[in-house]
Protein backbone atom coordinates (compact mmCIF):
# COMPACT_ATOMS: atom_id res chain seq x y z
CA UNK A 1 0.00 0.00 0.00
CA UNK A 2 2.78 2.39 0.87
CA UNK A 3 4.45 1.61 -2.44
CA UNK A 4 1.24 2.28 -4.39
CA UNK A 5 0.67 5.54 -2.50
CA UNK A 6 4.17 6.76 -3.40
CA UNK A 7 3.50 5.88 -7.03
CA UNK A 8 0.27 7.92 -7.08
CA UNK A 9 2.01 10.95 -5.51
CA UNK A 10 4.83 10.75 -8.09
CA UNK A 11 2.31 10.49 -10.94
CA UNK A 12 0.32 13.45 -9.60
CA UNK A 13 3.49 15.52 -9.26
CA UNK A 14 4.44 14.78 -12.86
CA UNK A 15 1.03 15.85 -14.11
CA UNK A 16 1.18 19.11 -12.16
CA UNK A 17 4.61 19.77 -13.63
CA UNK A 18 3.31 19.33 -17.17
CA UNK A 19 0.41 21.71 -16.53
CA UNK A 20 2.70 24.32 -14.95
CA UNK A 21 5.16 24.05 -17.83
CA UNK A 22 2.36 24.58 -20.34
CA UNK A 23 1.16 27.59 -18.38
CA UNK A 24 4.62 29.11 -18.27
CA UNK A 25 4.94 28.63 -22.07
CA UNK A 26 1.58 30.31 -22.64
CA UNK A 27 2.49 33.21 -20.36
CA UNK A 28 5.86 33.61 -22.06
CA UNK A 29 4.21 33.86 -25.46
CA UNK A 30 1.84 36.54 -24.14
CA UNK A 31 4.45 38.67 -22.40
CA UNK A 32 5.27 42.12 -23.85
CA UNK A 33 8.81 41.00 -24.62
CA UNK A 34 7.63 38.51 -27.21
CA UNK A 35 7.82 39.84 -30.79
CA UNK A 36 5.98 38.33 -33.75
CA UNK A 37 7.90 37.35 -36.86
CA UNK A 38 8.70 40.38 -39.03
CA UNK A 39 6.55 40.95 -42.08
CA UNK A 40 8.05 39.91 -45.42
CA UNK A 41 10.11 42.60 -47.07
CA UNK A 42 8.67 44.36 -50.12
CA UNK A 43 9.78 43.44 -53.61
CA UNK A 44 12.15 45.99 -55.09
CA UNK A 45 11.71 46.53 -58.84
CA UNK A 46 14.60 48.34 -60.55
CA UNK A 47 14.07 50.12 -63.89
CA UNK A 48 17.07 51.29 -65.93
CA UNK A 49 17.18 54.33 -68.16
CA UNK A 50 18.23 55.16 -71.69
CA UNK A 51 21.68 54.05 -72.93
CA UNK A 52 21.90 51.55 -70.10
CA UNK A 53 20.56 48.09 -69.24
CA UNK A 54 19.51 45.97 -66.27
CA UNK A 55 23.12 44.96 -65.55
CA UNK A 56 23.79 48.53 -64.39
CA UNK A 57 21.93 47.61 -61.17
CA UNK A 58 24.22 44.68 -60.28
CA UNK A 59 25.84 46.37 -57.27
CA UNK A 60 22.46 47.43 -55.91
CA UNK A 61 20.93 43.99 -56.51
CA UNK A 62 23.79 42.31 -54.64
CA UNK A 63 23.35 44.57 -51.61
CA UNK A 64 19.57 44.32 -51.48
CA UNK A 65 19.61 40.54 -51.79
CA UNK A 66 22.15 40.33 -48.97
CA UNK A 67 19.65 42.23 -46.82
CA UNK A 68 16.84 39.82 -47.67
CA UNK A 69 14.89 41.84 -50.23
CA UNK A 70 13.28 40.13 -53.22
CA UNK A 71 14.67 42.06 -56.21
CA UNK A 72 14.06 42.17 -59.93
CA UNK A 73 15.65 44.44 -62.55
CA UNK A 74 13.23 44.63 -65.44
CA UNK A 75 14.31 45.34 -69.02
CA UNK A 76 13.11 48.53 -70.70
CA UNK A 77 12.78 48.50 -74.48
CA UNK A 78 13.32 52.27 -74.81
CA UNK A 79 10.90 52.40 -77.75
CA UNK A 80 8.44 54.98 -76.41
CA UNK A 81 7.18 56.12 -73.02
CA UNK A 82 3.63 54.82 -73.44
CA UNK A 83 4.84 51.40 -74.61
CA UNK A 84 7.59 51.13 -71.99
CA UNK A 85 5.30 52.14 -69.13
CA UNK A 86 2.50 49.83 -70.31
CA UNK A 87 4.93 46.90 -70.31
CA UNK A 88 6.12 47.72 -66.79
CA UNK A 89 2.53 48.20 -65.55
CA UNK A 90 1.68 44.71 -66.84
CA UNK A 91 4.76 43.24 -65.18
CA UNK A 92 3.93 44.85 -61.84
CA UNK A 93 0.54 43.12 -61.84
CA UNK A 94 2.32 39.75 -61.61
CA UNK A 95 3.96 40.66 -58.27
CA UNK A 96 2.08 39.86 -55.08
CA UNK A 97 2.48 42.08 -52.05
CA UNK A 98 4.06 45.51 -51.60
CA UNK A 99 6.47 46.90 -54.19
CA UNK A 100 9.19 49.56 -54.00
CA UNK A 101 9.57 50.87 -57.55
CA UNK A 102 12.91 52.41 -58.49
CA UNK A 103 13.74 54.29 -61.69
CA UNK A 104 17.00 55.78 -62.91
CA UNK A 105 17.19 58.52 -65.58
CA UNK A 106 14.49 57.85 -68.23
CA UNK A 107 13.39 54.96 -66.00
CA UNK A 108 11.94 57.64 -63.72
CA UNK A 109 9.51 58.63 -66.48
CA UNK A 110 8.57 54.97 -66.93
CA UNK A 111 7.80 54.33 -63.25
CA UNK A 112 5.90 57.65 -63.02
CA UNK A 113 3.37 56.40 -65.59
CA UNK A 114 3.45 52.66 -64.83
CA UNK A 115 2.64 52.93 -61.11
CA UNK A 116 -0.46 55.08 -61.49
CA UNK A 117 -3.45 53.23 -60.04
CA UNK A 118 -1.41 50.30 -58.68
CA UNK A 119 -2.13 50.03 -54.95
CA UNK A 120 0.70 47.53 -54.41
CA UNK A 121 3.33 50.16 -55.22
CA UNK A 122 4.10 51.71 -51.85
CA UNK A 123 6.99 53.98 -52.80
CA UNK A 124 8.67 55.49 -55.84
CA UNK A 125 12.43 55.99 -55.75
CA UNK A 126 14.06 58.30 -58.29
CA UNK A 127 17.80 57.95 -58.89
CA UNK A 128 19.09 60.94 -60.91
CA UNK A 129 15.79 60.53 -62.72
CA UNK A 130 13.01 62.24 -64.57
CA UNK A 131 9.81 62.71 -62.58
CA UNK A 132 7.57 64.35 -65.17
CA UNK A 133 4.20 65.92 -64.62
CA UNK A 134 1.36 65.25 -67.04
CA UNK A 135 2.24 66.49 -70.52
CA UNK A 136 6.00 66.79 -69.85
CA UNK A 137 8.69 64.78 -71.60
CA UNK A 138 12.26 63.89 -70.66
CA UNK A 139 13.49 66.27 -73.35
CA UNK A 140 11.37 69.09 -71.92
CA UNK A 141 12.79 68.64 -68.45
CA UNK A 142 16.40 68.41 -69.63
CA UNK A 143 16.04 71.70 -71.50
CA UNK A 144 14.24 73.43 -68.61
CA UNK A 145 17.45 74.21 -66.72
CA UNK A 146 21.04 74.87 -67.87
CA UNK A 147 23.80 72.49 -66.94
CA UNK A 148 23.53 69.42 -69.16
CA UNK A 149 26.58 68.25 -71.13
CA UNK A 150 24.44 66.42 -73.68
CA UNK A 151 24.75 69.26 -76.17
CA UNK A 152 27.25 72.03 -76.80
CA UNK A 153 24.85 73.79 -79.16
CA UNK A 154 21.44 74.65 -77.65
CA UNK A 155 20.11 75.48 -81.14
CA UNK A 156 21.02 72.07 -82.58
CA UNK A 157 18.02 69.94 -83.66
CA UNK A 158 19.68 66.89 -82.10
CA UNK A 159 21.93 66.91 -79.04
CA UNK A 160 25.50 66.72 -80.25
CA UNK A 161 26.37 63.88 -77.88
CA UNK A 162 23.95 61.56 -79.70
CA UNK A 163 24.53 59.54 -82.84
CA UNK A 164 21.35 58.74 -84.86
CA UNK A 165 21.26 55.27 -86.46
CA UNK A 166 18.39 54.60 -88.92
CA UNK A 167 16.81 51.14 -88.98
CA UNK A 168 14.20 49.31 -91.09
CA UNK A 169 11.60 46.92 -89.70
CA UNK A 170 10.35 43.77 -91.41
CA UNK A 171 7.20 45.54 -92.63
CA UNK A 172 9.28 48.15 -94.40
CA UNK A 173 8.70 50.97 -91.95
CA UNK A 174 11.71 52.69 -90.50
CA UNK A 175 12.85 54.48 -87.43
CA UNK A 176 15.88 55.96 -85.71
CA UNK A 177 17.86 54.76 -82.72
CA UNK A 178 19.89 57.24 -80.73
CA UNK A 179 23.25 56.15 -79.31
CA UNK A 180 25.52 58.19 -77.07
CA UNK A 181 28.83 58.75 -78.84
CA UNK A 182 31.51 56.56 -77.29
CA UNK A 183 33.93 59.45 -76.68
CA UNK A 184 31.29 61.33 -74.66
CA UNK A 185 29.72 58.43 -72.76
CA UNK A 186 32.02 58.54 -69.75
CA UNK A 187 31.58 62.29 -69.22
CA UNK A 188 27.79 62.12 -69.44
CA UNK A 189 27.23 59.13 -67.18
CA UNK A 190 30.21 58.92 -64.84
CA UNK A 191 32.48 61.94 -65.03
CA UNK A 192 35.60 61.12 -63.04
CA UNK A 193 33.76 58.62 -60.83
CA UNK A 194 34.55 55.60 -63.04
CA UNK A 195 37.69 54.52 -64.86
CA UNK A 196 37.99 55.00 -68.62
CA UNK A 197 38.17 51.27 -69.31
CA UNK A 198 35.01 50.39 -67.41
CA UNK A 199 33.17 53.33 -68.98
CA UNK A 200 34.24 52.27 -72.47
CA UNK A 201 32.86 48.77 -71.85
CA UNK A 202 29.51 50.18 -70.74
CA UNK A 203 29.43 52.51 -73.75
CA UNK A 204 29.89 49.51 -76.03
CA UNK A 205 26.97 47.64 -74.43
CA UNK A 206 24.52 50.57 -74.19
CA UNK A 207 20.89 50.12 -75.26
CA UNK A 208 19.79 52.86 -77.66
CA UNK A 209 16.65 54.93 -77.20
CA UNK A 210 14.28 56.27 -79.82
CA UNK A 211 13.43 59.97 -80.08
CA UNK A 212 9.84 58.98 -79.15
CA UNK A 213 11.01 57.67 -75.77
CA UNK A 214 12.63 60.97 -74.89
CA UNK A 215 10.05 63.23 -76.49
CA UNK A 216 6.73 61.56 -75.71
CA UNK A 217 4.70 63.42 -73.04
CA UNK A 218 3.94 61.73 -69.74
CA UNK A 219 0.52 60.73 -68.48
CA UNK A 220 -0.95 61.18 -65.00
CA UNK A 221 2.00 61.05 -62.56
CA UNK A 222 2.02 58.42 -59.83
CA UNK A 223 4.06 60.68 -57.54
CA UNK A 224 0.93 62.71 -56.84
CA UNK A 225 -0.58 59.77 -54.93
CA UNK A 226 2.41 57.58 -53.97
CA UNK A 227 5.18 58.77 -51.59
CA UNK A 228 8.54 59.24 -53.25
CA UNK A 229 12.25 59.40 -52.48
CA UNK A 230 14.78 61.16 -54.69
CA UNK A 231 18.56 61.08 -55.08
CA UNK A 232 19.85 64.35 -56.51
CA UNK A 233 23.23 63.69 -58.11
CA UNK A 234 25.22 66.87 -57.68
CA UNK A 235 27.77 65.84 -60.35
CA UNK A 236 25.17 64.83 -62.96
CA UNK A 237 26.25 65.86 -66.47
CA UNK A 238 23.12 64.65 -68.25
CA UNK A 239 20.15 65.89 -66.20
CA UNK A 240 21.00 69.26 -64.65
CA UNK A 241 21.05 68.97 -60.83
CA UNK A 242 18.80 72.05 -60.73
CA UNK A 243 16.21 70.10 -62.73
CA UNK A 244 16.48 67.20 -60.31
CA UNK A 245 15.94 69.48 -57.32
CA UNK A 246 12.94 71.03 -59.06
CA UNK A 247 11.33 67.65 -59.76
CA UNK A 248 12.06 66.34 -56.25
CA UNK A 249 10.56 69.43 -54.60
CA UNK A 250 7.50 69.36 -56.84
CA UNK A 251 6.83 65.72 -55.96
CA UNK A 252 7.40 66.44 -52.23
CA UNK A 253 10.01 63.69 -52.29
CA UNK A 254 12.21 62.68 -49.37
CA UNK A 255 15.38 64.04 -50.94
CA UNK A 256 19.04 63.13 -50.50
CA UNK A 257 21.85 64.95 -52.31
CA UNK A 258 25.16 63.25 -52.94
CA UNK A 259 28.32 63.92 -54.93
CA UNK A 260 27.34 61.25 -57.45
CA UNK A 261 27.26 61.22 -61.27
CA UNK A 262 24.25 60.48 -63.46
CA UNK A 263 24.68 56.68 -63.24
CA UNK A 264 24.92 56.64 -59.45
CA UNK A 265 23.71 53.04 -59.30
CA UNK A 266 26.97 52.00 -60.99
CA UNK A 267 29.47 54.16 -59.13
CA UNK A 268 27.78 54.43 -55.72
CA UNK A 269 25.51 51.41 -55.22
CA UNK A 270 25.71 51.79 -51.43
CA UNK A 271 24.20 55.28 -51.56
CA UNK A 272 21.43 54.07 -53.86
CA UNK A 273 20.73 51.00 -51.71
CA UNK A 274 20.49 53.17 -48.61
CA UNK A 275 17.85 55.38 -50.20
CA UNK A 276 15.83 52.35 -51.32
CA UNK A 277 15.95 50.97 -47.78
CA UNK A 278 14.76 54.32 -46.44
CA UNK A 279 11.78 54.11 -48.76
CA UNK A 280 11.04 50.55 -47.70
CA UNK A 281 11.25 51.41 -44.00
CA UNK A 282 9.28 54.62 -44.45
CA UNK A 283 6.27 52.90 -45.98
CA UNK A 284 5.85 49.97 -43.58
Amino acid sequence: MLHNRKFRITLLGSAVGVVLAAGVTTLASATPGHHPAPAPKPTVVLVHGAWSDSASWSGVVERLQAKGYPVTATPTALRGLSDDSAYLASYLKTIQGPVILVGQSYGGSVITDAATGNTNVKALVYISAFAPDKGESAADLTAKFPGTHITDDPAAPLPTALNPVPFTLADGTGGVDLYVKADQYRDLFFGDHLGAGAAAELAATQRPATPQALGEPSGAPAWKTIPSWYLVSKDDHLIPPAAERFMAARAHSHTVEANTPHAAQVTDPGVVTGLIESAANGTR
